[in-house]
């Protein structure tokens, strides 16, 4: 291209990067369709319900769920499924989960939205002690 004038070069220069930053814009612009369910469909086993601390809340990344307990006995589970662009909250520091991909932030004791891009909150996940265990998803 050094045989272009100043002013092309600076034209075509500047509608490559539009392209790209377009590509990446499209991708991460739109709120989350993924094709599989950001919730369970079946019983899951998240283990020992006292794991959870009272006040707190802990992430289950693996299942892509997030349970928090705002009094002893009582739990709140939520899906771990960011709503902006479908990734996983990458942790939970006292009741806010955090999705680095993009940097939203939710309450896991509501699931509502802290901080976007995400504008939806997220999902309620049905949750029950069974034998000092917690079961989060659908009865069987």
């Amino acid at each position: 291209m050094s045989g272009l004038p100043a002013a092309r070069r600076s034209v075509l220069k500047g509608a490559a990067l539009a392209g790209v930053a377009g590509v990446g814009l499209t991708a991460c612009s739109t709120e989350s369709k993924g094709s599989t369910s950001a919730t369970p469909t079946a019983p899951v086993d998240l283990g020992a319900a006292d794991a959870v601390p009272v006040g707190g809340a802990m992430l289950y990344r693996d299942q892509k769920l997030v349970v928090s307990c705002p009094a002893k006995g009582e739990y709140k589970a939520f899906s771990a499924v960011c709503t902006h662009a479908g990734c996983v909250l990458s942790s939970v520091e006292k009741t806010e989960g955090d999705c680095t991909c993009h940097g939203s932030r939710f309450d896991v004791t509501t699931g509502k939205v802290l901080q976007g891009p995400a504008t939806k909150p997220l999902p309620a996940v049905p949750v029950k002690v069974t034998d000092g265990k917690l079961v989060a998803g659908p009865d069987k």
